[in-house]
């Protein structure tokens, strides 16, 4: 039989301990991330995009203070925003209730937009 040292058990268990605290703080990390209200700027820059795609864009605008939009049932912290464009030689105004919780899209830091 082998002799066994106390110290082995104790390496053992410190790197159970470090690989349980390495997993364990990379699960906190990504839960705390997916919880975060997106910032302002950040969210009309996905909405600019978003538009610029279909054309240019003549002016935009996002409030930086959050508001309660309740949808039936559902209450939800909102932005509000704007976004001008020339459509058929006329200025076109488009307002947008962005979410500013990304929790429900985990895969792309991305805003939900209501128009």
């Amino acid at each position: 039989m082998e002799n066994e040292h106390p110290l082995h058990y104790f390496k053992n268990g410190l790197t159970i301990g470090l690989g349980l605290g390495f997993a364990g703080g990379i699960f906190s990390t990504i839960w705390l991330k997916k919880r975060q209200a997106m910032n302002a700027d950040d969210v009309l820059d996905n909405i600019k995009a978003a538009f610029i795609k279909e054309g240019p864009i003549e002016g935009s605008w996002i409030s930086f203070d959050t508001e309660h939009l309740q949808k039936f049932a559902i209450t939800m912290d909102v932005l509000s925003g704007g976004i001008t464009r020339a459509e058929d030689d006329q200025l076109v105004a488009y307002e947008f209730f962005p979410r500013i919780y990304w929790r429900h899209y985990p895969h792309r830091r991305r805003a939900a937009c209501h128009l």
